[in-house]
């Protein structure tokens, strides 16, 4: 069986890498996993029966034996600093180990190198390294936001002022679900058949405003919600006070997704969402913003989250 690496399958953003691991393993794929530290997530991981090596992206000598009996490979850097570098230490592991897996990169939309974001240059530059490289790359730029970015941005918010503050606008965004994404990575290690590479642009599954996510929440959950738009300096403000009590949000992440959000609200979403085409690539219905909260994602909206879901 051919052996695939991944990386970055114990971030918390989204769970999109360990999602590619589990299902991955659920179609009887070998599947080696690169973390930096071993943890609880790296103790489910291997009771997915997937093989766990301790190794940093920063680092090439620990990627170099990781890279072994390797064929394919999934890789992917948190949104912070040092995406370049690790494109080039892995590009530098492939070729000093004398493999050459078939690659699949997850990107994002403001991967361009005129983007405001500085890391959105970064994650281009990244690429474009693996590229210079010679690696037989297949880079999924996904145009759409997560649906796990609204808990992770809002649900201190949410829970005590019953508020979603940023700068987006009151124009639609596209949304995609991380598990969605996941599903992606999959498709694209198991069937690069779908996809038109070595670049491509999957769309979203949905276009919602941050008044209409607020609806939703406010629906489900069995109590108000509203959106209130601010300026970008405001809400980069808010997410770094975030940042020192959550490390799932960082300054570096505060930066980059208030230039994005400051982008789509004077340019609006530079792709519309297509649930028809995501699911010919996910091979599955994609999963909308409705049932991902009703899957529990707000566990204090719990209790009338049920009473939500059961009347509806």
């Amino acid at each position: 069986m051919t052996k695939i690496l991944v990386t970055g399958a114990t971030g918390r953003h989204g769970g999109t890498g360990a999602h590619l691991v589990q299902r991955l393993r659920e179609e009887g794929r070998d599947v080696r996993v690169l973390a930096r530290t071993r943890s609880t997530r790296t103790e489910f991981l291997e009771s997915l029966g997937a093989e766990v090596v301790v190794g940093d992206l920063q680092d090439r000598r620990s990627i170099v034996p990781a890279l072994q009996d390797v064929e394919l490979a999934y890789f992917t850097y948190p949104i912070d600093a040092g995406v370049i570098g690790a494109a080039a230490n892995f590009a530098a592991a492939v070729r000093e180990s004398g493999t050459s897996p078939r690659t699949v990169v997850m990107s994002m939309g403001p991967a361009h190198p005129g983007h405001p974001s500085g890391r959105g240059r970064d994650q281009w530059l990244a690429e474009e390294v693996l590229q210079w490289a010679g690696l037989d790359v297949l880079i999924l730029r996904v145009a759409a936001a997560f649906h796990e970015n609204i808990p992770a941005l809002h649900g201190k918010s949410v829970r005590d002022e019953g508020v979603i503050r940023n700068c987006f606008g009151p124009g639609p965004v596209a949304w995609i679900n991380g598990r969605d994404a996941g599903e992606l990575a999959v498709a694209a290690i198991l069937h690069p058949e779908r996809f038109d590479g070595p670049i491509c642009y999957p769309a979203g599954a949905e276009e919602l405003s941050h008044h209409e996510i607020a609806a939703v929440l406010a629906e489900q959950l069995g109590r108000p919600v509203r959106f209130e738009p601010v300026s970008a300096r405001q809400w980069w403000r808010e997410l770094v006070e975030l940042s020192d009590v959550d490390d799932v949000v960082n300054a570096d992440m505060a930066g980059h997704i208030t230039s994005v959000a400051a982008r789509v609200a004077e340019r609006g979403s530079t792709m519309a969402a297509d649930a028809v085409a995501l699911a010919r690539l996910i091979g599955r219905e994609p999963v909308t913003f409705r049932e991902y909260v009703r899957q529990g994602h707000f566990p204090w909206g719990s209790e009338t989250l049920s009473t939500a879901t059961t009347s509806s």
